[in-house]
């Protein structure tokens, strides 16, 4: 696949049972880049995380619906899950204790030790955005 700079966009319902759809669409998308197995396994993993993130934290609106952007890159796969939510505290977000794991609150850190970058903003109009970057393995 000529890898240059194609997104494939996906606007979802606020409803869990669409978190697998986001997960196909993007297995298909990282096939077809070259990205292995276990890559393909991890970005479906975080990408789950941000989209259980986007449901919990979005729109409590019946109608609302969060969206997934695949960017597809040179060597490398762009992944943004935004929400319609009230945003984020991005300065607040504290790193989970692994010692007394709670039941939430794991997802950020999960994504983090999966990709190989991640961003969290809060968008212009309302909502919160994650970024996250995965890079082909030579």
């Amino acid at each position: 696949m000529e890898n240059k700079n194609m997104t494939v966009s996906l606007t979802l319902p606020n409803a869990p049972e669409f978190v697998s759809v986001a997960r196909l669409a993007l297995s298909g998308v990282a096939d077809r880049m070259g990205f292995d197995v276990d890559d393909i396994e991890d970005l479906k993993v975080a990408v789950s995380e941000a989209c259980t993130n986007a449901l919990k934290h979005g729109s409590k609106d019946e109608a609302g619906k969060y969206f997934v952007h695949y960017t597809i890159k040179e060597k490398k796969l762009i992944i943004e899950v935004c929400d319609d939510g009230k945003g984020i505290d991005v300065e607040n977000i504290k790193a989970p204790d692994l010692d007394h794991p709670k039941e939430s609150g794991l997802g950020l850190y999960i994504i983090q030790t999966l990709m190989d970058e991640v961003e969290i903003t809060n968008r212009e109009n309302n909502g919160a955005s994650i970024r996250m970057i995965k890079n082909i393995r030579e």
